[in-house]
């Protein structure tokens, strides 16, 4: 527990801070400019390669998930446009709407991405959080998706649900469920715990420790019960309960990640197709 605390409240920041300085100001002195892509300062998503990762993931939300270039979309935590920028390119006949806590990553999306692209639209919810809006007015359990019953084709939740507790998740996917179109798909991400993922953990000192159960938040686990949003992980069973009394089914086979330190794996957290029914 304490290690990893210690990485992602000490050591990853200070490492993204010095690193983004002198990232930019190399690419300032070589005059290399890349408008697509926000300032490595401005980047609060995590540690992955922002291009990288964008691609990765519209891959799978085509080849997982169905998306077609005209389908209207949901980006639920669009965060600094990690993964709206390679849509740009792809959703050519669609729509794109984002919501996101934090400011500056709505404010820099509106400016550099809406600007250029005027059907890609990002939005700021105003949902408390301790480290990313402590200024918020609304808690997420309490949260209204600001959109018309079945507007969507395709939402996607990336990293979303691994920082959030049992009753934001369950509001969270009720929203969905009014919001997305009859047999449109849901892609999100998790830390899902079941039998092989404990034992990797326990086996693997250096796998994500997601192993502290919570006892107000019966079905989920943390890295740090201290603050437990660093990381959790919902019980598989919890989470396909979730899913089917919204009227979400899973379309199998989900698709395990390696966060846990398996060795066949897709991604590095476990993805779930998702399609109202």
């Amino acid at each position: 527990m304490f290690p990893y605390f210690i990485h992602r409240n000490i050591t990853a920041p200070l490492r993204r801070s010095v690193g983004s300085f002198f990232i930019e100001t190399g690419m300032s002195i070589l005059n290399i400019k890349d408008s697509t892509v926000p300032p490595v300062r401005y980047d609060f998503v995590g540690g992955s390669d922002f291009k990288a990762t964008g691609f990765e993931f519209l891959r799978y939300f085509i080849e997982f998930g169905g998306l077609r270039p005209d389908h209207h979309v949901l980006d639920i935590g669009s965060g600094i446009g990690r993964m709206a920028i390679p849509l740009t390119n792809f959703l050519k006949n669609g729509q794109y709407d984002g919501i996101e806590i934090v400011p500056r990553g709505v404010h820099w999306c509106q400016e550099h991405i809406t600007s250029k692209f005027p059907h890609f639209r990002f939005h700021l919810a105003d949902i408390y959080n301790k480290s990313y809006n402590p200024k918020g007015t609304c808690r997420a359990s309490e949260y209204c998706f600001p959109f018309e019953d079945h507007s969507f084709d395709f939402i996607f939740l990336t990293s979303v649900f691994t920082h959030m507790i049992t009753e934001d998740v369950v509001n969270y996917i009720t929203q969905i469920s009014r919001v997305v179109k009859k047999s449109g798909r849901l892609l999100s991400t998790w830390f899902l715990i079941n039998g092989e993922s404990q034992t990797l953990i326990g086996r693997h000192p250096e796998a994500l420790q997601i192993r502290f159960p919570l006892a107000a938040h019966p079905k989920i686990y943390t890295v740090n019960v201290r603050n437990p949003e660093d990381a959790i992980g919902f019980d598989e069973t919890f989470v396909r309960s979730a899913f089917s009394n919204n009227g979400l089914k899973i379309v199998e086979p989900i698709r395990y990640g390696s966060w846990c330190r398996r060795d066949d794996y897709t991604s590095y957290q476990d993805i779930i197709v998702c399609e109202k029914s």
